[in-house]
């Protein structure tokens, strides 16, 4: 990861929110640099979770990280990571973790894999942070601190959503399409999948956080997820809306803990919403 993103853009009085930036931004540097340093471990053991879903010493060892280095500069805040579950704060902000997001491109070299910081305070995000490790890329964003892209050592730079306005132009990514029909509502799921593929564009299994990085930066256009906890939607809210575009559930709320999201460049939202909506 770059050393010492900067806070980039128009000067302003420093805020709460601008701290845990820099916290958050230095918590994940350390995480990545020790999932780097277990990418690729032919010994890195693995075990599967109650859901059935890998985890490696890798998370865990990643979300300690997180966790220490946050609450350490912030001990009143909440805490909430996708292994280590829960801690309760009385400050009125929460941070909510994912150490390795897509942990099955992590075990097999796959280098698509994300580390997500968020940050809440009344029931919206205020700092998201959003990086790929791997490839030596971050986006990361502040509430009304618009969004920034880094990316091989170079100074932050804007980062924008696209302005492809129809479906049948766009670029749609997804972590799974699997994942459509594992819903609990499978069949709106699988006919949500082909209304999709019907509508033209181009469709790709770029996804985890990669794929809403993609978004934030141009250079896809949707990024749907059937299946999402809120670990892996906390830092997304944020990074999409600073970067123009608009992330909700797939009923349009702005929403976490829907168990499902959606993150485009906001023009062809509604498009993508009224496909999801449509009668099986």
């Amino acid at each position: 990861m770059p050393s010492d993103p900067p806070i980039a853009g128009t000067p302003r009085i420093p805020s709460i929110t601008d701290a845990r930036l820099e916290v958050a931004l230095a918590a994940v540097r350390l995480a990545s640099a020790e999932t780097l340093r277990r990418f690729n471990d032919p010994t890195l053991a693995i075990h599967e979770k109650a859901d059935r879903s890998p985890v490696t010493e890798a998370d865990i060892a990643a979300e300690k990280i997180l966790r220490d280095t946050l609450l350490a500069a912030f001990p009143d805040d909440s805490f909430l990571g996708e292994e280590s579950g829960t801690a309760a704060g009385t400050s009125g902000y929460e941070w909510i973790v994912d150490p390795i997001d897509g942990t099955k491109s992590f075990i097999r070299g796959v280098p698509l894999w994300a580390t997500l910081v968020g940050c809440r305070h009344a029931g919206r995000g205020v700092v998201g942070v959003i990086a790929i490790p791997a490839l030596d890329e971050m986006v990361y964003a502040t509430a009304g601190g618009g969004g920034w892209h880094v990316r091989h050592g170079r100074p932050a730079v804007p980062a924008h959503v696209s302005k492809r306005a129809t479906l049948g132009a766009s670029l749609c990514c997804t972590s799974d399409f699997t994942s459509f029909s594992r819903r609990s509502d499978s069949a709106t799921g699988t006919a949500a999948r082909a209304r999709l593929e019907a509508a033209g564009g181009i469709l790709r299994t770029w996804g985890d956080g990669y794929g809403y990085v993609l978004v934030a930066t141009g250079r896809a256009d949707v990024m749907i997820d059937p299946l999402m906890n809120a670990w892996d939607a906390a830092a997304v809210e944020t990074v999409i809306a600073e970067s123009g575009g608009r992330f909700t559930d797939w009923q349009g709320r702005p929403r976490i803990d829907s168990g499902d999201g959606l993150a485009t460049n906001g023009f062809v939202h509604d498009a993508v919403l009224a496909i999801l909506a449509a009668p099986v």
